[in-house]
């Protein structure tokens, strides 16, 4: 495994080289996360940063029971790529700001038929919170415009039919406020008590849970449409991977040997991802910060090392400061308006006078580090790398 997989104790791993930013905090919650009942195993990714309690950046296996806090509030987030007709020649970003000035709302009343079409096919029943679909929200949440910058392997990347004439679109958003909603009841429930798997609370949080994650990956969807729509351009769905989220796991030759398995064996496995890419459902986005390369890659799943991490990866460059500093550290630097411009000359589109400082790239790590992690420790092969055209974030709250 090389240096890279490093055991920090019997049950808790981490995935960084000695040069990866890693805060003493997000060890110490990854530690303490580690220690909870019916708890297997915590890796941490070369991401890793502290959490409300418990990190990001991470995935834990657990047997016989979850812990949905450890999913959080935004079930379902994750990453969709989408291929575009944009062609780099003819990118006008001053045309495009203006285009994209109105996609913070509600979708108009000429989406209805398709949204109703669509949560008909993924077996949506209404929520309170519909009129949230097709909005990206606040955070650390964003729509992308990317040009492929740098390819690594062309045969793997043919599948996909990315070339360097045209733009693609990576959308970052989850379940909105359903997914908050299903923590909030929860929470109030049990606190943040786990939930055995073979009670009714279980199974009434999984339904719910499952849900929102559907919910998501309908919500990116319709992001990228609005935003393709307000171009006039069109597009395809590349891939769709949720970094949010508790599922069964399945490898269970990964943990085999553990002496916290119960005597019944390798069964009733969860792991849970809390800003943690799957391995295992073929290649996936890594983005950096607004101001940095996203890395096209493609996961090693097959390796002991995969299976060592809980088949996860690092779902992007990961935070260096906490929300709460970034301003007073960026301001006497910077004003508002020279973050709105990236080195890569690309746009920033983001009027929330608090969030372009904290979502301003100095506050994230160096993506090349995170990816030079992963690489290193024989978790991934980098496939292509894209370089940011235009981020939109929000054009006035969010």
């Amino acid at each position: 495994m090389g240096n890279c997989i490093q055991n920090l104790s019997e049950n808790v791993i981490l995935v960084a080289k000695s040069d990866t930013w890693i805060e003493g905090k997000a060890i110490q919650q990854l530690n303490k996360t580690a220690e909870l009942n019916g708890m297997i195993r915590a890796a941490g990714m070369p991401d890793l940063h502290p959490g409300r309690g418990y990190p990001i950046g991470a995935a834990f296996l657990t047997q016989g029971k979850i812990y949905p806090a450890l999913v959080g509030n935004d079930i379902g987030c994750g990453m969709g790529l989408w291929s575009t007709d944009i062609k780099v020649r003819k990118v006008n970003l001053d045309k495009f700001t203006k285009r994209l000035a109105h996609i913070d709302a509600p979708l108009d009343d000429s989406w209805n038929d398709y949204r109703s079409k669509r949560m008909s096919e993924k077996g949506l029943a209404p929520t309170s919170f519909d009129s949230a679909l097709g909005t990206i929200g606040g955070g650390n949440h964003f729509a992308e415009l990317q040009q492929l910058d740098e390819v690594y392997d062309d045969e793997c990347l043919k599948q996909f039919a990315i070339d360097k004439n045209h733009l693609v679109l990576l959308v970052h958003s989850g379940s909105r406020g359903l997914g908050q909603s299903i923590l909030r009841q929860h929470v109030e429930a049990f606190g943040h008590a786990g939930l055995t798997s073979s009670t009714e609370a279980f199974h009434s949080y999984m339904l719910n849970h499952n849900a929102a994650v559907t919910f998501a990956e309908l919500n990116r969807e319709l992001i990228a449409l609005r935003m393709l729509k307000s171009l006039s351009a069109k597009g395809n769905n590349l891939l769709d991977v949720n970094h949010n989220l508790v599922t069964r796991f399945e490898s269970s030759s990964a943990v085999n040997s553990h002496e916290n398995l119960t005597s019944e064996g390798n069964v009733d496995l969860w792991v849970h991802r809390k800003g943690a890419t799957p391995a295992d459902q073929g290649l996936v986005m890594i983005p950096g910060s607004r101001g940095d390369y996203s890395y096209l890659v493609k996961p090693l799943v097959e390796s002991e090392q995969s299976r060592t991490c809980l088949h996860s990866l690092a779902h992007g460059a990961g935070r260096k400061w906490i929300r709460s500093d970034c301003k007073a550290r960026l301001s006497k630097r910077f004003k508002k308006s020279d973050l709105e411009r990236t080195q890569f000359g690309s746009r920033v589109i983001c009027k929330h006078s608090e969030l372009i400082f904290e979502e301003a790239s100095e506050a994230y790590k160096s993506i090349d580090s995170v990816i030079a992690a992963m690489q290193d420790g024989g978790l991934i092969q980098s496939i292509a790398r894209f370089k940011p055209v235009l981020t939109y974030k929000t054009s006035g709250g969010c």
